[in-house]
């Protein structure tokens, strides 16, 4: 009987035409779900209205808004803040011409909330725009029960060394499938540039890619793609957890990132690995400033997953090198033998948020090349390990 203590069973969803009785959409009618960043800066919102026809463009979704007070972003006596459309998107749960639409959030004075960090991000975007500045995230989460007990994961106990369930088929290994698929085919419907799927080190654990995104783009889709996966998952009757590394996992278990590629034209282009090693220069004179930004704690959260074990780095000290997922940033070994492409930031935390992210990489290297034009520092030649 020791198998009913394993785990909790997966209720099996139900499917989305099921839910509306048959129903289909609206022939005319339009539902627009408006989607936001709460006060902890890593939960999100959502409240749907209706619209007599489909906005033609991102500026004809009206401003709309909401208590302030019950999202930890206004006190009672003055509780109204405004939700801006900046992106929309299919609504791959109502179908039809149904949209959900990334907002960003404004007080009363129509400037940013404090957990509203899009709009300097867009700032920055604008002045690199020049660089072509392209994206791609790499989101970790952990599939956790109600209870917040990871799934899979005996309840009293701890699943076989970590080892056999990274990329694993098999149902002794593999725990949760059912949302990931459904998650990855909602992602596509919703227009979403969804990368790919892989299940993690850690049971329970899984990961996404969103991009290949330009400038400001990045945010919105990953935020966009976090929603639907929270959508998914209460659809199954289990949650997601974007912790870092929650307390039942500080043993000897993979903590969860969100790492960051990045590139510019000039990366890209034939030689480009000179623009890659000269970038480390940028991203190491910034890494105590990035470490505050990579996850909505002012770094707190990090410290418990770059312990440098784990395939990680170690929080308070800057590293790079080929290859190498125990550095701060990691070139490709296909990168490196290509001598053009893209790093990869593996600092971010999996609960942080994107805006900051790729705001910081995008000024740190802003700052560099603003120094560059007075210096013309050597950097080191790069030895393919």
């Amino acid at each position: 009987m020791t198998h009913l203590n394993y785990e909790t069973r997966m209720p099996l969803g139900t499917a989305v035409i099921d839910q509306f009785l048959g129903l289909r959409p609206h022939p005319t009618k339009v539902q627009a779900t408006y989607v936001w960043i709460d006060g902890t800066g890593e939960t999100l919102r959502s409240k749907t209205r209706t619209f007599d026809k489909l906005p033609k463009k991102i500026e004809d979704y009206p401003i709309w808004n909401y208590d302030g007070s019950s999202t930890g972003q206004a006190k009672g006596r003055d509780s109204d803040r405004y939700l801006r459309p900046v992106a929309a998107y299919p609504d791959p749960f109502l179908g039809g011409g149904n949209k959900l639409v990334m907002c960003d959030t404004l007080d009363h004075e129509m400037q940013p909330t404090a957990t509203n960090h899009r709009q300097m991000c867009a700032e920055i975007m604008n002045e690199v725009r020049d660089t072509r500045p392209w994206f791609g995230m790499e989101q970790e989460y952990l599939i956790v029960d109600r209870d917040e007990h990871p799934l899979g994961w005996p309840k009293h106990g701890f699943p076989a060394p970590q080892g056999k369930y990274y990329c694993s088929v098999g149902a002794d290994r593999a725990f949760g499938r059912e949302v990931v698929e459904t998650h990855y085919r909602a992602c596509l419907h919703a227009g979403l540039n969804i990368f790919g799927t892989n299940a993690e080190v850690t049971p329970g654990q899984w990961e996404f890619q969103i991009g290949t995104c330009e400038g400001i783009d990045m945010g919105d889709q990953l935020w966009m793609s976090r929603y639907i996966l929270h959508r998914v998952a209460e659809q199954f009757g289990v949650c997601v957890s974007l912790d870092p590394k929650p307390k039942v996992t500080m043993g000897d278990w993979n903590g969860a990132g969100c790492h960051t590629n990045f590139s510019t034209a000039e990366m890209r282009a034939p030689g480009g690995i000179a623009a890659i090693e000269a970038a480390m220069e940028g991203l190491k004179r910034t890494h105590l400033e990035a470490m505050k930004v990579y996850d909505p704690h002012g770094g707190e959260d990090n410290l418990r997953r770059l312990t440098g074990r784990h395939e990680t780095s170690s929080a308070d000290k800057f590293s790079w090198g080929v290859a190498n997922r125990g550095c701060s940033i990691r070139i490709p070994r296909q990168v490196a033998a290509e001598r053009r492409g893209y790093l990869e930031d593996r600092r971010p935390s999996s609960n942080c948020d994107p805006y900051q992210v790729t705001a910081m990489i995008a000024q740190s290297l802003q700052k560099l090349s603003k120094r560059s034009k007075t210096q013309n520092p050597r950097t080191r030649s790069l030895k393919i390990a």
